[in-house]
């Protein structure tokens, strides 16, 4: 009986683990198959029929996905979900350890998990509008690549706000949650809920900046997602990850500063 009872909760983790990894690896492989649909490498540089595509006016009287909002909300979502989520392992590991020293539950886990995924949501929504005005502007083209001077200022003021105190303050949360659980705790699954939002929240504002610089490379590189999900992982790291901020702005504003001027 006592084996039965272990089992069943160690069974139920792991298909909630497996899910969530899977959803990753699912996201990642959408991702590459839109990327190769519009004929991208895995930098971003489109091939002939990309570059066609780029060159595109999105007020011609043809469907063009890349234009409307639904099609180009559904692919931001989607990349939150293979860029953010990766992220979030450190949280839901920190919420696991307080299922046994305090009352979580796996409800509130999950609970955490919407949460964090919806504010994520509303976030693709938003830049899934700039993106919609930066292109009617011609300001980016179809591909969401911006001209060299946007491209220089997104970097630089991207790299700008690795040095502020709202990324001091919101990477402190996102860096050590154990601490915004014991400050905010509530229980069960509309208690994760509410805490996943606020967790959301804060990394919202902590790493806006690696999702604007989509528009740097194109938001459809493959690349850039990588190397950008990569920088937000290590900067969560317990060990690592308030070591590398600033150098990674110092890195942000001289690459900024080279591709203005050279």
């Amino acid at each position: 009986m006592h084996r039965r009872r272990t089992f069943v909760p160690h069974l139920i983790r792991s298909t909630l683990w497996l899910s969530f990894f899977g959803a990753i690896l699912v996201a990642w492989w959408i991702m590459y198959v839109m990327a190769m649909d519009m004929d991208l490498d895995l930098l971003g540089r489109p091939g002939p029929m990309g570059q066609a595509m780029a060159a595109m006016d999105p007020r011609m009287p043809m469907d063009m996905p890349m234009a409307r909002f639904g099609p180009l909300f559904a692919m931001w979502a989607i990349m939150m979900a293979a860029m953010m989520l990766p992220t979030m392992v450190p949280t839901l590991t920190t919420y696991e350890s307080l299922m046994v020293s305090a009352d979580g539950t796996r409800a509130g886990w999950l609970g955490v998990l919407l949460g964090y995924f919806i504010v994520w949501v509303a976030f693709a929504a938003v830049i899934t509008g700039v993106q919609l005005i930066l292109l009617f502007g011609g300001v980016i083209d179809m591909l969401g690549i911006a001209p060299t001077w946007l491209s220089a200022t997104l970097l630089v003021v991207v790299g700008a706000f690795q040095f502020t105190r709202a990324k001091e303050v919101c990477h402190g949360v996102c860096h050590a949650p154990m601490n915004y659980f014991l400050g905010h705790w509530k229980t069960g699954f509309g208690g994760g809920l509410r805490m996943g939002l606020g967790l959301g929240a804060f990394c919202v504002v902590c790493c806006w900046g690696f999702m604007a610089l989509g528009f740097v490379g194109g938001v459809m590189s493959l690349a850039w997602m990588g190397l950008a999900t990569l920088l937000m992982v290590f900067e969560k790291l317990p060990d690592i990850g308030h070591r590398i901020i600033k150098p990674t702005g110092v890195v942000l504003i001289g690459a900024g500063i080279v591709l203005a001027f050279f």
